[in-house]
């Protein structure tokens, strides 16, 4: 095997895990061990990126959430502003100018922004990037050490 990303600086690997989870398990159980976690490395291989599609996307959708977007940074620029106001009930009308501008202008930018799409992409959905598998890698001088507790932590279940 060659030193690359699989072998950083030298490791070896010492086990070998079908989650992150069972992965952050293992070196959970060889720190409770007190052995030198510093010399283990957690690397994912296999990498794919997932999306979950959460929704489909609607005018109605699009424009709630800028209008919510917009009004956030509206009300945040209104209270800036009403700290300065110089008659004392007047930072309440800089919070709702702020808060409606922003209104109008999220919804807007957004509507801009769907309309470009031209209806290619009308769902919303999260991704997120898995391995399909976790090597621990360890420091050569320190490996069999790791094996022998890894073997343990195998044992328990």
């Amino acid at each position: 095997m060659s030193a690359s990303v699989s072998m950083p600086l030298g490791g070896v690997q010492v086990g070998s895990f079908d989650s992150y989870e069972q992965a952050q398990a293992a070196v959970d159980y060889l720190a409770d061990q007190k052995f030198a976690v510093e010399n283990v490395t957690i690397i994912g291989s296999d990498l794919r990126q997932v999306e979950r599609v959460t929704g489909r996307l609607t005018w109605g959708r699009v424009l709630a959430a800028g209008a919510a977007g917009g009004a956030w940074w509206g009300l945040f620029v209104g209270l800036l502003l009403g700290i300065f106001a110089a008659r004392p009930g007047a930072w309440i009308g800089s919070i709702l100018t702020g808060l409606l501008i922003g209104l109008l202008f999220g919804a807007l930018f957004a509507a801009i922004g769907y309309s470009a799409s031209r209806g290619r992409r009308d769902f919303t959905s999260t991704s997120t990037v898995v391995a399909g598998r976790y090597d621990l890698m360890c420091n050569p001088a320190r490996a069999e050490e790791a094996r022998a507790h890894l073997a343990r932590f195998s044992l328990r279940g």
